[in-house]
């Protein structure tokens, strides 16, 4: 048992034994260590004005991501190399040549945000050598400005991507060998707890350690990305007690690729899932570009949007419809059920004292399969669905259904299956008639509420017209899909 959590920033060790579990890291560095250059803006992860970087030791290698630091709790950090604003010039006040870019691309104007977007740059720039613009734009889904219309900023970064000068003036590249070793020396099987007051925080050392620590404080709040977990601190003020923080328990961030599908820990983040489920579930990868911004989709994992239970997260329904089951661990051992009975009720699933959510098992579509998912939200990029719903579709030689699975999320409390869409479509012909009859069945399965998101006569006719955007996208009719989705917009 140790009762310390130990980091780098930016050059310097932090060793903290007194620790609120709640405090942000974007509190700690502008409040503690006077970082400014990191900015608060909107203080729940969407405008970016409080990215760093965070480094941390994965298959041996050192690998950088751009995180927002107002939802990320300091206790998450045990381990890691945080990088800053103020880390990238040089001594001599030279700047980093993606601060440079900026300055020549008149990429700033009022400059709050500047930071932000110099961080998620920095970030594109230590991964990829010759980013395309999509690639550009994918890395700013989740920096907000308010000055420059995007454009300059865009052009900064393919400025500084043309011409990259040598790794040893980068100062990640110059230390990298350095910073690995001291982060090799900071890892541990050891479990941490700090206690302040009434406040505890808990990093398990293991996978096992963590089915202890839930079995002993079976209400403790579990903590892996905090995208979600980070508004309960920020908006409305929630003291959590005891928080246990698992997003460094490498057990849980694999994925295996299988004959008949997936196995995906419940750690994993979206970002790091990305590249497998686009190889081998294509339109539910093209989902995962629209959760959040780039820092969300690094520190938010698909098992803790399953373990939240929200009725409006993005990872049910696709899932539902694909038959994923969730696998859940205590100290009495596993069991797998099915994710659509995981959710009971709202803020209700099927969770016993003490058990979490291990992995989840995703089948694949059949080679004959149709299978798309659809993402209604206000914007486009960085925003919460009003509705998201998924079809899974199987015909027979005749053109039947042979089979057919519809999930929804924000058209009830729980994400939730259109049974009754289903069985009337089940058997039939996939034709226009047999869809637009089953069209009100929808009526039957989701009563929808109003919220400021959407109205529920808007979430109700959008779910029947997604239904009929899937038949037109799976018979072949371009011009007609053309014609709706003309009408939709």
């Amino acid at each position: 048992m140790s009762d310390c959590i130990r980091f780098i920033l930016n050059g310097e060790d932090i060793t903290l034994s007194s620790l609120r579990p709640t405090e942000t890291l974007l509190d700690f560095l502008r409040l503690k260590q006077r970082l400014t250059g990191t900015k608060e803006g909107c203080a729940e992860g969407d405008c970016g004005a409080c990215t760093v970087l965070v480094g941390r030791l994965i298959d041996g290698g050192l690998h950088y991501e751009s995180i927002n630091a107002c939802i990320r709790f300091v206790g998450s950090l045990h381990a890691t190399h945080v990088v800053t604003v103020e880390h990238l010039a040089a001594q001599n006040g030279t700047l980093h040549p993606v601060q440079q870019a900026m300055v020549d691309c008149h990429g700033s104007q009022c400059g709050f945000c500047t930071p932000g977007f110099v961080m998620s740059l920095y970030g594109l720039w230590l991964t990829t050598e010759k980013p395309s613009r999509a690639q550009i734009e994918k890395s700013l889904q989740g920096n907000l400005c308010r000055c420059t219309g995007y454009e300059p900023i865009v052009k900064a970064a393919e400025q500084v991507s043309q011409k990259r000068p040598s790794a040893l003036f980068d100062p990640l590249e110059k230390t990298r060998a350095d910073i690995i070793a001291r982060l090799w020396a900071m890892q541990g099987g050891d479990t941490i707890e700090i206690s302040e007051g009434e406040d505890r925080l808990i990093v398990p050392g293991s996978v096992s350690a963590l089915a202890q620590v839930l079995a002993d404080e079976p209400t403790a709040t579990v903590v892996a990305g905090s995208t979600d977990v980070g508004l309960w601190v920020t908006k409305q003020m929630r003291r959590l007690n005891p928080v246990v923080f698992i997003n460094h328990l490498t057990d849980l961030q694999k994925i295996t690729v299988e004959d008949a599908g997936l196995t995906i820990g419940a750690g994993l983040t979206y970002s790091r899932a990305f590249a497998v489920i686009g190889e081998k579930i294509p339109a539910f990868a093209n989902l995962i570009n629209r959760i959040g911004g780039e820092q969300v989709r690094n520190m938010g994992t698909i098992g803790g949007n399953i373990a939240n239970g929200s009725p409006i997260g993005d990872m049910p329904p696709p899932l539902i419809a694909l038959g994923t089951t969730v696998k859940l661990r205590s100290t009495a051992g596993t069991r797998s059920l099915p994710l659509e009975d995981f959710f009971i009720d709202y803020g209700k699933q099927d969770r016993n004292p003490g058990e979490f959510v291990e992995s989840i098992f995703v089948p694949y579509p059949a080679d004959d399969a149709h299978f798309a998912v659809y993402k209604i939200s206000k914007r486009r990029d960085e925003d919460i669905s009003a509705a998201c719903g998924a079809f899974h579709l199987s015909l027979d030689t005749a053109g039947n259904v042979a089979d057919i699975r519809i999930a929804f999320g924000g058209m009830a409390g729980t994400p939730k299956r259109a049974r009754t869409v289903e069985a009337e479509l089940l058997g039939k012909p996939w034709t226009d008639a047999t869809v637009t009859a089953a069209r009100d069945a929808f009526d039957s399965d989701y009563t929808p509420l109003s919220d400021w998101r959407a109205s529920a006569e808007y979430r109700q006719l959008t779910a029947k017209n997604l239904l009929i955007r899937f038949y037109l996208e799976t018979s072949g009719a371009p011009q007609e899909l053309k014609r709706f989705a003309t009408a939709e917009a």
